[in-house]
């Protein structure tokens, strides 16, 4: 019984202090805003009938709407303040997964090794000559920019792309052992 080649990497930032901070701030600002949004919502009680229609409108309405909608848009994108990729290679095939906090996880895809055109590391000289094709869509799925970052370069419904990763020298031997012949460049 053969096995399978399996590993599984998560890319998380490497300082985690700004991430961190920057969750926190997302919290404690929902938070203000929320009672904010409250506090003008139980002003328009005692302001209805004291002065017109434009006034309650544009003096606590719109305030209310503006606060109120700062507060549920941090509820809902505060946890991509934490965000990391997953990445998970089993016999050739690569899935491609974005966290949030880990909690909410986003499918970004699946890619069989094999029907790559050209792949490498970014920092070799054949990554320049895809990354300035016109017209190619280019998906960035790492988090650190000082990281050893790999490209796959693939063209798919006449659309051609670029996905980089951080990748260890791990997940690119793997990579590499499935590839087909001359996708692997180096200059």
């Amino acid at each position: 019984m053969a096995m399978d080649n399996f590993l599984e990497e998560v890319a998380t930032r490497r300082n985690r202090g700004v991430e961190t901070v920057s969750y926190i701030l997302a919290n404690v600002l929902m938070i203000v805003f929320a009672v904010l949004a409250f506090m003008h919502f139980m002003s328009l009680q005692t302001v209805i009938g004291q002065y017109g229609l434009v006034d309650i409108l544009v003096g606590v309405v719109l305030p209310m709407l503006v606060t109120g909608g700062i507060a549920a848009f941090l509820f809902l994108y505060r946890d991509r303040c934490r965000t990391e990729y997953e990445y998970t290679f089993t016999n050739g095939q690569m899935d491609f997964a974005q966290v949030f906090n880990n909690k909410k996880r986003k499918n970004l895809g699946t890619m069989n090794v094999k029907n790559v055109e050209a792949m490498g590391l970014v920092a070799s000289g054949s990554f320049n000559r895809y990354i300035n094709m016109p017209g190619i869509k280019r998906s960035n799925w790492f988090v650190n920019r000082d990281a050893q970052l790999f490209y796959f370069y693939f063209s798919k419904d006449q659309q051609k792309r670029i996905i980089i990763i951080e990748a260890s020298d791990d997940l690119v031997a793997l990579i590499k052992r499935y590839a087909a012949q001359g996708a692997y460049q180096v200059n």
